[in-house]
């Protein structure tokens, strides 16, 4: 009785300094959803007279709009690029022997090191020296590179846990190398595969410092919020990051649940 008594207190510390994580984290951003409804706009304390109206502005702002549309195209691109290299990496990795694969693993890694900033600064470099015009493509394409980590590092776990056993009765009943990739192995990683797909589209979509190096004239929409927000808070930004607050929160939710799934069972191929 006396190690539970002791305890106690100890648990109840422990709950108290996790709410006050939990609420140094998520306030200000329940106060950012909170006021995408105050009547008077930004400020003014205790939000009143409710609205939507700042919402219905943001439908009818034609160039937030198209920001949006730039940062989807840039994402689903960036997705494709990243999950393409991705799994050819992991598949390296995990495969095929070679001198320098742990280097290689490393180097694999690297973005998910760097701060973004090195990162875009020396993507900027590439495509100048190359003479690129920078644009949404060499946004897509840095997006893509930085990203590709993210994407080897998902699919590389699930290829460790992946039975072999599998592929080598595919090989026995007459299967191609090719035939036993598309009906075998892939199948069997799609839970990796989609769930590395959510958190890198989400991630593309936030994605601030490479986009920062690489924008050409066309904004995608977190450097058209960062633009007005040097111009001042308007209630039409708090509207849009609440949007973008609730998709982020359905995104990351539906990747952790894919990857709980795949690490808890295994998918039927």
């Amino acid at each position: 009785m006396m190690p539970r008594k002791r305890n106690k207190p100890r648990a109840w510390g422990l709950g108290i300094f996790s709410v006050l994580v939990f609420a140094f984290l998520y306030l200000p951003v329940l106060t950012l959803i909170v006021y995408s409804f105050n009547g008077p706009g930004v400020g003014g304390f205790p939000p009143r007279d409710l609205t939507l109206r700042w919402y219905a502005m943001l439908i009818e702002d034609d160039a937030l709009w198209n920001s949006v549309f730039n940062s989807l195209m840039v994402a689903v691109a960036a997705t494709a690029i990243a999950l393409v290299f991705g799994l050819s990496a992991a598949l390296a990795l995990d495969r095929v022997p070679f001198p320098g694969r742990y280097v290689f693993r490393r180097l694999v890694l690297l973005p998910l090191i760097l701060p973004g900033i090195i990162t875009g600064l020396s993507l900027l470099m590439l495509f100048v020296m190359m003479g690129m015009k920078l644009s949404l493509l060499t946004i897509t394409l840095g997006h893509g590179t930085a990203l590709i980590s993210v994407a080897a590092t998902e699919i590389l776990a699930g290829l460790q846990k992946f039975p072999r056993s599998l592929e080598e009765a595919s090989l026995d009943l007459g299967a191609s190398q090719w035939q036993t990739f598309w009906r075998v192995t892939v199948p069997g990683l799609r839970l990796p595969i989609i769930s590395s797909a959510l958190l890198i589209f989400t991630l593309s979509m936030d994605e601030i410092a490479v986009s920062f190096f690489l924008l050409g004239r066309e904004n995608t929409l977190p450097l058209e919020i960062w633009s007005r927000l040097r111009r001042g808070m308007t209630p039409e930004i708090n509207a849009i990051s609440a949007i973008i607050f609730a998709f982020s929160l359905v995104t990351i939710g539906a990747w952790y649940r894919l990857r709980r799934t795949s690490e808890g069972v295994l998918p039927e191929g």
